[in-house]
């Protein structure tokens, strides 16, 4: 099968949906397909072709929010070369920019058009609106979000039931959903693939101790991320012990804002923000923690959570639909609903070493699940089912415009 993925966000920027889409094509070509990419230039005025022109970068302008860079709905030179792939699916992966583009290039060369919707949009207004007009807004995007998923994909994959009964129950999207989970390379997060000489380095540069307790974090450093509840728990949870340390991993717009949030707690020891780290070094930085947290409610999915028990490390995440995918609390980590809840947790498992061994093994058990291997072998499922859809659709047609001739 020829298939032509379709994304703003590409490798080398890391977030949830370029891991995503880079993990898919290695997952599908491991299985013979063959597998090209559309995704954004960081370059706001040139095309880049690599890889024998099998992945095309289109020029991108900023629009203020991280790294994202928004193009043009119809480039005309990454056309001609994407009609020469003679695609057999197209599989779209944002709803606007390269997306719309993937509608467009679908519908003129008449290809199936298979879309995934990884993200809740609604809870990133607040990046536009500045906190006005938030209700508006909403609505504004719920309208171009079903647009685009309801009236001009094919197929429609979520990864969580979360996701799906958005569409199903709120927008009411009379079509198939299908519920695949996002995959991982979960071989990559397994510890003993990961590198200890740098692992220990690691501990170094962080000046991390041996008797310390590690809470880990990875992820955008954002607003939508909640990560100010684990800094206003972690200000108790030092009062107990004051060796439990936070380490944040990760970038973002909040990020002075949440060290200056630190200093005023006085948690300052307690509390590490490393920034920005290499994608191939995250595997290392999970094997410092004894813990991983998160009390974000905004995820489709929450990658991080199956990365981090994949390495073995036990998750502790809020009570959202997306983690309970994944999560079972008390078997393979902890789900809690309250900061004092998941204070009681971390105080738990930092006394209770055989309860945390318990869960870290049970996370490692689990996370084979959601590997890229499975999640490829949903995906393929899609496309031929809108292939064979679309085929069907083609066979009727003609047999009107028969009917009509005669």
């Amino acid at each position: 099968m020829r298939i032509g993925l379709f994304t703003d966000t590409y490798p080398p920027y890391i977030n949830g949906v370029s891991t995503s889409v880079c993990m898919l094509k290695h997952a599908l070509e491991k299985k013979g397909h063959q597998v090209f990419v559309v995704t954004v230039n960081n370059d706001s005025l040139k095309y880049n072709f690599e890889d024998n022109n099998t992945v095309i970068r289109i020029p991108g302008i900023p629009i203020g929010i991280y790294d994202y860079r928004l193009t043009g709905v119809y480039p005309l030179r990454a056309t001609n070369i994407i009609k020469k792939w003679n695609l057999d699916v197209i599989h779209s992966h944002t709803e606007f920019g390269v997306g719309t583009f993937a509608r467009i290039i679908a519908k003129q060369l008449d290809i199936p058009l298979v879309h995934t919707y990884h993200t809740m949009y609604e809870d990133y207004v607040h990046y536009i609106t500045r906190g006005y007009f938030d209700k508006s807004s909403k609505k504004i995007v719920e309208y171009l979000t079903l647009f685009y998923c309801d009236k001009t994909a094919n197929e429609l994959i979520v990864p969580t039931k979360k996701t799906y009964d958005l569409f199903k129950n709120k927008y009411e999207v009379d079509k198939n959903v299908h519920i695949i989970p996002t995959g991982i390379e979960i071989e990559r997060f397994y510890k003993e693939n990961v590198d200890k000489k740098k692992v220990s380095q690691l501990k170094r540069d962080l000046m991390l101790l041996k008797d310390e307790f590690i809470i880990v974090f990875v992820g955008r450093i954002a607003q939508e991320k909640n990560i100010v509840f684990l800094l206003e728990a972690q200000k108790e949870l030092v009062k107990k012990h004051n060796n439990i340390k936070l380490i944040v991993i990760g970038d973002g717009p909040d990020l002075e804002k949440y060290k200056k949030l630190v200093e005023k707690y006085k948690i300052k020891d307690n509390v590490v923000f490393t920034g920005k780290v290499p994608w191939e070094e995250v595997p290392c930085y999970y094997q410092l923690a004894d813990v991983f947290a998160t009390a974000s409610t905004s995820e489709t999915q929450g990658l991080t959570v199956i990365e981090a028990m994949a390495g073995g490390v036990a998750p502790l995440c809020i009570d959202d639909e997306s983690f309970r995918n994944v999560v079972i609390d008390d078997l393979n980590g902890c789900i809690f609903k309250t900061k004092k809840e998941y204070i009681k947790d971390v105080l738990e498992l930092y006394d209770n070493h055989n309860k945390l061994n318990a869960l870290s093994k049970q996370a490692r058990l689990n996370a084979e699940r959601h590997s890229s291997k499975y999640y490829a072998e949903g995906v393929l499922d899609v496309y031929e089912h809108a292939i064979g859809h679309k085929k069907t659709t083609f066979k009727m047609s003609n047999l009107f415009k028969w009917g009509r001739r005669k």
